[in-house]
C-alpha cells in the first residue's frame, strides 16, 4: 500500500471514528459517514445530520483492484523540463539504503552498474539524447540567469516543437536551445539582454540571433518588443535602491513613450537610463559606472539617454 493511500485511509478512519463518538441530535443514536452519498446519517433513526461533505477520495471511480492500481498515480507530476518527462526511474547517487546505513563495496559496484544500465534505457534513439541534452543546456542557462521555473518549461516546449518540426539540421542544439530560453523569456515578461544571454551560453550573439528570428518564423511565436519597465525592477534590486525610485524610473520611461522617444532605441539602455535618473531625483548616491556594470551597457549610452528621459519628462535637474 502506497504513503498516499495509508495516509487517505487514516483520514478517512479517524472521521468515522469521530462520527460514530458523536450522538444523534434526535435520538442520540450512533452516527455513521456514508462516503459515497457524502453524508453523515443516524444508524437508528436514518436522520441524515450533514450532507455535501467534502469528497476527500481520488476523482476517478474502479470497480476491482486492477483497475483501481492502474488508475492510481504517485510520484512526482510530469514536467517539460525532462526528456522522458519525469515518468521514468531515477537512483540516487547517495551510497545508502533506506534506513541511512551505508552500503557494502560489493552492494555499491552492483548500484553503479545499475545507475550506468538506467541511464542507457532512459534515452532509446538520438532524438532522446539530442533532448536530454537541450534541456539540460536551458536549465543550467537559466539557472545562471535567474529564470523562474516558468520560462524553463516554456522554454523546453518550444525546443520540443523545433525539434518535432525538424528545424535543428544545420543548427547546433546550444544555438537552439539558447534561443528557445531567449524567446521564452522575452514571452514571460522577464527578459535578458543579449549580452547577458551570450554570457551564460555557449554560442556567440552572431549564431543566437540568426537562430532565434529562425525559431521565431518558423513556429510563428508571438513575442513582442522587449518593454525598457520590464529590466527596471532587477535593475533596481541588483543596485539596493528604493522603491521610489523604481517608480520614478517607470513615470520616466512613460513620459518617453509619449513623446515617441522610445522608438529604435535599446531597450536596456533605456531602462538603465531611467533608473540612473531616477536616483539622482530621489537624491540616492549612484554612479553610472555602477548602473553600467549591473545593466552591462556603456556609460556613454546611459548618459546621452538619460538626458533625453529628463527632457521629456520635463525635469530640470540643478
Amino acid at each position: 500500500m502506497s504513503e498516499h493511500t495509508r495516509t487517505r485511509t487514516t483520514e478517512e478512519e479517524t472521521e468515522t471514528d469521530r462520527d460514530e463518538r458523536a450522538g444523534c441530535p434526535e435520538c442520540g443514536g450512533r452516527l455513521s459517514a456514508d462516503s459515497e452519498h457524502g453524508e453523515t446519517v443516524c444508524r437508528d433513526c436514518g436522520l441524515v445530520v450533514q450532507e455535501d461533505e467534502i469528497d476527500r477520495g481520488p476523482e476517478w471511480r474502479a470497480f476491482d483492484s486492477a483497475e483501481k492500481d492502474e488508475k492510481s498515480r504517485v510520484g512526482a507530476p510530469t514536467t517539460k523540463m525532462m526528456h522522458d518527462e519525469g515518468l521514468s526511474t531515477n537512483i540516487g547517487w547517495q551510497d545508502k539504503d533506506a534506513y541511512g546505513n551505508s552500503l557494502s563495496s560489493r552492494q555499491r559496484q552492483k548500484m553503479q552498474r545499475l545507475r550506468t544500465w538506467n541511464e542507457r534505457f532512459r534515452t532509446r534513439d538520438s532524438k532522446e539524447r539530442n533532448l536530454k541534452q537541450a534541456l539540460g543546456e536551458i536549465d543550467r542557462m537559466a539557472s545562471a540567469l535567474g529564470l523562474p521555473e516558468n520560462v524553463r518549461e516554456t522554454a523546453s516546449v518550444i525546443y520540443r516543437r523545433a525539434l518535432d518540426e525538424d528545424l535543428l539540421p544545420g543548427r547546433s542544439i546550444e544555438g537552439v536551445a539558447t534561443a528557445s530560453l531567449y524567446a521564452a523569456a522575452r514571452q514571460a515578461g522577464v527578459p535578458r539582454s543579449l549580452d547577458e544571454v551570450e554570457r551564460v551560453s555557449r554560442v556567440d550573439k552572431m549564431e543566437l540571433t540568426r537562430t532565434y528570428r529562425y525559431i521565431i518564423r518558423e513556429l510563428n511565436l508571438e513575442v513582442k518588443p522587449a518593454d525598457p519597465e520590464s529590466y527596471v525592477p532587477r535593475f533596481a534590486s541588483d543596485l539596493e535602491l528604493s522603491d521610489e525610485v523604481e517608480r520614478r524610473a517607470r513615470e520616466l520611461i512613460e513620459a518617453a513613450r509619449e513623446d515617441g522617444i522610445l522608438s529604435g532605441k535599446s531597450p536596456v539602455g533605456l531602462a538603465a537610463a531611467s533608473v540612473y535618473a531616477s536616483a539622482l531625483l530621489c537624491n540616492e548616491k549612484v554612479t553610472q559606472s555602477e548602473v553600467s556594470e549591473v545593466a552591462d551597457i556603456s556609460e556613454v549610452t546611459i548618459r546621452n539617454r538619460y538626458k533625453e528621459l529628463l527632457e521629456a519628462g520635463e525635469v530640470v535637474t540643478a
